[in-house]
């Protein structure tokens, strides 16, 4: 039905733009003077063809999940189960394939923990007194006793909660597009020297006012497990909390963004 499938082309937006809070983490390494073009050509080619890689194969095992009675009721056991499932057939070399997927599932959680590992950082002055690889190892054991305490539950607990990504990314993509496209040209240069000085960058007022009615947006848009918001009910079903959020922060983050720059100047 159309509901389902505005709602799957909705999980196929917010996933690849999942990557956009931490984009700023790994093109800090290329050199200033890196065309922008260059940069946007090497973002899309490598999220399109992992993402395409990933998606034709869920489609593969999804599809076979309704068709074949063995596949579902290894998907019924995990989806590790259902992943070597589907490679049975191939043999040894789908048992390589399966492995490989594995450690790609860890492998995914690699820039993950390097970008939450900044993150911890800029909680707080006293979170830039412990190094980096501090923070990833702390990360990583939580990584590690959350899937030991929770490996028989945690997984469908953490699939819904996980959804909730793609309403707040959206919006804070939204917000950030809208800054550098209205207000940036408009505004002196950034010297990036004062970057860990407040009084140099915005107050952030606007930002916040217009992420959280954002979310208010994607409340009353989303379809979820645990609670559907009056919109989505009545589109029949699909989940539009993305495009809802995203239309509220677009509309009202530049009148508060102007008025920001009238009063605070910055």
């Amino acid at each position: 039905m159309a509901a389902n499938r505005l709602s799957f082309l909705s999980i196929c937006l917010y996933i690849p733009n999942s990557w956009g809070a931490a984009a700023s983490d790994f093109y800090v390494y290329y050199p200033p003077s890196t065309p922008k073009w260059k940069i946007f050509c090497l973002t899309l080619t490598g999220l399109l063809l992992s993402f395409w890689l990933v998606d034709f194969i869920g489609i593969g095992l999804g599809c076979g999940v309704a068709a074949s009675p063995a596949w579902s009721a290894a998907y019924d056991i995990s989806s590790g189960a259902l992943i070597s499932a589907g490679y049975g057939p191939l043999g040894g070399f789908g048992r390589f394939c399966s492995v490989v997927i594995a450690l790609g599932v860890i492998a995914n959680a690699v820039p993950g923990c390097y970008s939450a590992a900044l993150g911890c950082q800029i909680m707080g002055r006293w979170g830039q007194k412990l190094p980096r690889w501090f923070w990833v190892v702390v990360l990583c054991v939580i990584q590690l006793v959350c899937a030991l305490a929770g490996r028989n539950h945690l997984f469908i607990i953490f699939t819904n909660f996980l959804a909730l990504m793609g309403y707040w990314l959206t919006v804070m993509v939204c917000i950030v597009a809208e800054e550098h496209f209205i207000f940036k040209p408009s505004l002196p240069k950034i010297d990036w020297a004062h970057w860990a000085d407040p009084t140099k960058m915005p107050i952030g007022i606007a930002a916040l006012v217009a992420f959280l009615l954002g979310w208010v947006g994607a409340v009353l848009g989303m379809y979820q497990v645990w609670y559907v918001g009056p919109l989505a009910a009545a589109s029949g079903g699909a989940d539009v909390g993305m495009w809802v959020g995203a239309g509220f922060a677009l509309v009202s983050f530049p009148p508060l963004r102007w008025l920001e720059l009238k009063k605070y100047g910055r």
